[in-house]
């Protein structure tokens, strides 16, 4: 198994907001492309003692590296340009793989 893993810091002025928005459009689009068979959205609750903002993980698990390839290929490009129309300037987001061992 893959996971995808996408860490993001948000601002705290949109952070409700952006959360709303991740859990009834986000999440679900990126589900719905079909290369991924659960995820996980959760919020680090451990800050560094000059961390502004909320940051949260969303963690999406795929069969294997082709499915994940796939979808960075034919979706992932859109998606994270939406993210960027609608909150640029009020977050940072890096992305690892990891395998399940």
């Amino acid at each position: 198994m893959i996971i995808y893993n996408v860490t993001v810091n948000i601002e705290d002025d949109v952070r409700d907001n952006w959360v709303e928005w991740m859990k009834a459009t986000h999440i679900p689009q990126v589900m719905a492309t079909g290369y991924f068979v659960s995820f996980n959205f959760s919020k680090l609750l451990n800050r560094q003692e000059d961390e502004t903002g909320t940051t949260y993980v969303i963690q999406y698990t795929a069969l294997s590296m082709e499915h994940y390839n796939t979808y960075q290929e034919n979706h992932a490009p859109a998606l994270q340009a939406e993210t960027k129309r609608l909150y640029e300037g009020k977050f940072v987001a890096f992305r690892t793989i990891m395998e399940s061992v």
